[in-house]
């Protein structure tokens, strides 16, 4: 895989760390993101611009995807001037977008009519993962193709997990989100506690972070929480809207989920507070005084 062209579209918070992984591993990169000031740093690392999603498509092997919503999703997959209307035969596609399952199998069975191969990769770790090089990639779609991509994979992340058919890798990311969600409101209330207790915050996370207390969301937000450090390693209106396919899913399985209901409408509250674009670890601000 070492010889293909990767094209890569979405350069946010977490996509331009990935697309700087692939591009310093040696693949050759070829990027489109709305806004070309965002691939400046890449296009000086050696980076090729491509002015629309048609040109990258037609250029590159393996088409890689990290945008915002499912609307996005759908106009980079299905418009005229979108990626399977001019990619070739043969090409791989990766969305590593967390959308709806049900958009993740749509867009498989339409890329194999084409045939093109497509995996769901949706990935966990935020920007720290990112930069870090060791998100956690859950992936659906044919054994066969995760198999040809792995080492693309490896450039990204470190915990790289095969979950069966097309959609599944979307489902493992909604019961990562389910829990997170969950997760995080325990964070806000046990320094909240910590605070309204008269202890140092600070150090009551030394003692709880590595007992049976312990989690990533402790050990990694907290600690913004208490400096007051709220820049989005990952939004409040992508979060959002990851619980809402969570939901949907979940209604449609007849799965009462009561703690992932409760999380969405405390983040509703932040998001009408105005902290739509702040890092989910903003949620604290509603206990903060």
């Amino acid at each position: 895989m070492s010889k293909k062209t990767i094209g890569f579209i979405g350069l946010g918070v977490m996509g331009k760390s990935m697309a700087r992984h692939l591009l310093e591993a040696g693949y050759p990169l070829a990027v489109y993101t709305r806004t070309k000031e965002k691939a400046e740093d890449l296009i000086n690392q050696g980076a090729a611009w491509k002015e629309s999603i048609k040109d990258l498509a037609k250029d590159a092997n393996v088409i890689i995807t990290m945008v915002g919503f499912p609307k996005d999703v759908e106009e980079v997959y299905f418009s005229e001037n979108g990626i399977l209307a001019n990619a070739y035969p043969g090409a791989i596609c990766i969305d590593m977008t967390t959308t709806k399952p049900s958009l993740a199998e749509k867009i498989y069975e339409k890329s194999k009519e084409k045939g093109i191969s497509f995996l769901d990769a949706p990935v966990s770790g935020g920007d720290v993962g990112a930069k870090n090089g060791t998100l956690s990639i859950m992936v659906g779609g044919d054994q066969e193709t995760f198999d040809e991509c792995f080492e693309i994979f490896e450039k990204m992340g470190k915990n790289i997990v095969y979950q069966g058919k097309a959609g599944a890798g979307q489902h493992t990311k909604m019961c990562n989100q389910i829990a997170i969600a969950a997760g995080i409101i325990s964070v806000c209330e046990s320094l909240a506690y910590a605070v309204r207790a008269g202890l140092d915050p600070d150090k009551v996370l030394k003692s709880i972070s590595s007992g049976a207390a312990g989690s990533w969301s402790l050990s990694n937000y907290a600690p913004r929480m208490l400096s007051n450090q709220f820049e989005p390693g990952f939004y409040v209106k992508h979060f959002i809207k990851d619980m809402d396919i969570a939901l949907e899913e979940a209604r449609r399985m007849e799965l009462d989920v009561p703690g992932l209901e409760l999380a969405r409408s405390l983040y509703e509250k932040l998001a009408e507070m105005g902290e739509e674009n702040s890092g989910i670890h903003a949620l604290y601000k509603l206990w903060k005084k």
